[in-house]
């Protein structure tokens, strides 16, 4: 994961927001190449799942035909929408707070183990990367000991790694900046969603209002107003593409967990009697597209919900999950969540918050024997033209993030292995083994030689490719350090203009995985570069990683 971070910053795909005041936590900002790479992800998404999609045609696994729409909503909206979604009294996370360093830390996020030594056990927390733990557990006890590193073997270990909310007390606990025990407070909730006000002159309260935490609730609130104004019918779906913010305590590894990130979503409405059908068919799909797009078959997984996991509101929840490197082995991270959000949301915003407690939901009421946060009082129900039937539609949510995807596609596509440079000689490569689709760069242009003409050609061969596709001229440096370069930051074609150019008009192709030469025309270059790209031509996803 070091080599993956370092390569972002050096090639300008990451950076810390605001790194020259020391940076912002929980902030990043894409560089050049990153930038091109997240919006190559949202792009692929958006055609294979919105623009692309047929209405007309079966797709394979699905029940029915269906219609899919986009939207782009306000990320600041009306308070009551979070009032009534759950948001406002749900979204929290249990945070401690420590009475010594003045920090605070999400309660089932920070992990330690027990440590004994001179007849003292002690619960040693840590914030450290997970291959870093061991030997930052052990620093901090010998420290709190008063022992020298040649005495860590009378440090002794109980039990495994565990987070806070494992333990019944905080009494032996030595917190993530503490050198003293018992310093933690007990935990208590934390709301996530960033607060703001609306309007020059508004107070505190007349004119709060929040960032929003998902990007969901634009979608349900909107759903009247798409059916009303388009032709669609159940099923379809509406999908966005947007950020979201959530107020994150320790946000950690890289970009996985940041405060700003940006969501691709889908909210597809259905008959109830269909939706586990369709929850099924979108879990499955979404699986596929992430194979497809070079996520291989070890590093990727499905894992369904246990009962005790879901939402109040879900009859099924399946996490798309991925191996990313800074886990422990044999761990993953969610990279999507596809659930089955029955008829939640849309009651929500017709009648007012539904109470969690109860089954079947009802609206949760005040004191007063009133709604506690009132709905809309809109219908958002559908009626069917075939059958005249009424009802309020089930929702299926694809939910995946764009920053996390990014990230699963770099780590995917770092690779180390050996190729000979320019003078056959075998030398080490990094490379990043994107699929065509999702490559920043998608070719490289260089003449052979800054002479006899070269330089023109190539230079009217980029002039070419450039008015359709994000390519790279270069003429600086041995050839061989140019394929080097572009290998490093995943540009899956160079273009070579040679002698033999100058001859007959052909230039020579190198593909990235593969190694590969070959000529072609030069006023085919366009051509095959395009349709090598679409069709991911040379490209194929590692079983094993």
């Amino acid at each position: 994961m070091e080599k993956i971070v370092s390569l972002c910053k050096r090639r300008g795909f990451m950076f810390q927001s605001s790194e020259i005041y020391g940076g912002f936590g929980g902030f990043w900002d894409y560089g050049p190449l990153g930038v091109e790479l997240k919006r190559n992800v949202k792009e692929a998404w958006w055609q294979d799942m919105i623009s692309s999609h047929n209405e007309l045609l079966l797709p394979e696994g699905a029940p029915a035909t269906y219609e899919m729409v986009g939207l782009d909503s306000t990320i600041i909206m009306h308070p009551q929408v979070w009032k009534c979604s759950g948001h406002y009294d749900l979204f929290h996370d249990y945070m401690v707070d420590c009475r010594q360093s003045k920090k605070r830390y999400r309660f089932d996020q920070v992990r330690g183990r027990w440590v004994e030594c001179k007849d003292q056990k002690i619960f040693v927390t840590t914030l450290a990367d997970i291959e870093e733990e061991d030997a930052e557990v052990q620093r901090r006890a010998l420290k709190f000991f008063k022992l020298r590193g040649k005495d860590a073997d009378r440090l002794s270990y109980d039990g495994d790694f565990m987070t806070l909310d494992a333990l019944d007390n905080m009494d032996q606990v030595l917190g993530p900046d503490a050198n003293e025990l018992g310093t933690l407070t007990e935990p208590r909730e934390f709301n996530l969603m960033f607060k703001t006000t609306v309007g020059a002159l508004s107070s505190e309260e007349d004119g709060a209002a929040y960032l929003r935490p998902e990007t969901a609730q634009g979608i349900f609130v909107n759903f009247k107003n798409v059916l009303d104004s388009t032709r669609v019918r159940l099923p379809f779906g509406i999908a966005q593409v947007g950020k979201s913010f959530r107020n994150e305590i320790t946000p950690r590894n890289f970009t996985f967990r940041s405060r700003e990130f940006e969501q691709m979503e889908i909210e597809f409405f259905c008959p109830p009697d269909q939706s586990q059908q369709w929850y099924r068919y979108w879990r499955d799909r979404r699986v596929a597209w992430y194979k497809e797009l070079g996520l291989s078959g070890d590093s990727i997984r499905m894992r369904e919900h246990h009962a005790e996991e879901l939402a109040h509101y879900s009859t099924g929840t399946a996490d798309i999950e991925y191996a990313f490197p800074f886990l422990a082995e044999g761990e993953f991270g969610e990279l999507e969540g596809v659930s089955h959000r029955g008829d939640f949301d849309l009651r929500s915003h017709m009648e007012g918050k539904l109470d969690p407690n109860t089954n079947p939901l009802t609206v949760e009421l005040n004191e007063d024997g009133k709604p506690r946060h009132r709905g809309s009082g809109r219908d958002l129900s559908y009626r069917d033209e075939a059958t005249n039937e009424k009802y309020i539609p089930h929702v299926v949510e694809p939910s995946a993030g764009a920053d996390r995807a990014t990230l699963a596609f770099l780590c995917e596509a770092y690779r180390e292995d050996e190729a000979p440079d320019e003078k056959g000689k075998m030398q080490t490569r990094t490379l990043l083994k994107f699929h065509p689709r999702l490559a920043p760069l998608k070719a490289a242009v260089f003449p052979l030689v800054k002479k006899d003409g070269m330089p023109e050609v190539a230079k009217e061969i980029y002039g070419e490719l450039k008015e359709n596709l994000a390519v790279f001229y270069d003429e600086k440096g041995a050839v061989g350090r140019r394929y080097r370069r572009q290998d490093e930051v995943g540009t899956p074609y160079c273009i070579t203009v040679d002698g033999q150019t100058m001859q007959d008009k052909t230039v020579t192709i190198r593909d990235r995985d593969s190694l590969e030469q070959w000529r072609v025309p030069m006023k085919e270059v366009s051509t095959e570069i395009q349709q090598r790209i679409r069709e991911g031509s040379g490209f194929t996803p590692d079983d094993q990683r």
